[in-house]
């Protein structure tokens, strides 16, 4: 007989994996020439445009690349947290400096990969002064990772302490 039960094992440990995967397509996505700054200017421009109609088109150029760039780290923040994430799953314990390592790594290799794969796209150039930007946002990701850990470990600490003080209080 065929058991069709959810595999515990997998539910656990490649779940995490799926969304490191599935923001990477995403971010593959975002590298296509859809998204090219030619592209994105042609909206970004008009709403400034309508927003403060007195910017200069020098302006409206520094305010793209700057949303660009900011773009970059946020994306690779993201991918970090969730790579951090994955690789937390699967560990009882973890040290921190192994971690932050191994995430921003695996991020900075996807954002070495995705900057080749824009050299190869119309529209788009790969930078490695990109992949450097989307490095510190990695980095950034795995900080803001662990100190969402370390935030989630004290509220459940002090909800415990709570909890106990209570429950020996009616004792």
């Amino acid at each position: 007989m065929v058991s069709f039960k959810k595999n515990n094992f997998a539910r656990s440990e490649l779940r995490p994996w799926l969304w490191v995967f599935i923001w990477m397509l995403v971010i593959f996505l975002f590298s296509t020439s859809t998204f090219s700054g030619t592209n994105t200017s042609r909206i970004i421009g008009p709403i400034l445009k309508w927003l403060i109609p007195e910017i200069t088109n020098e302006s409206i150029a520094f305010i793209q690349f700057f949303l660009r760039k900011t773009a970059h780290i946020i994306e690779y923040a993201i991918l970090s947290i969730l790579v951090s994430n994955a690789i937390v799953r699967r560990l009882a314990k973890f040290s921190a400096i192994p971690l932050i390592f191994k995430s921003v790594f695996i991020s900075s290799i996807y954002a070495a990969f995705d900057e080749w794969h824009q050299s190869w796209t119309v529209g788009r150039i790969g930078s490695l002064i990109d992949v450097s930007i989307d490095s510190v946002g990695a980095l950034l990701g795995v900080f803001l990772f662990l100190w969402m850990l370390k935030y989630k470990l004290y509220i459940n600490s002090r909800y415990n302490q709570i909890l106990e003080f209570l429950l020996n209080r009616t004792k």
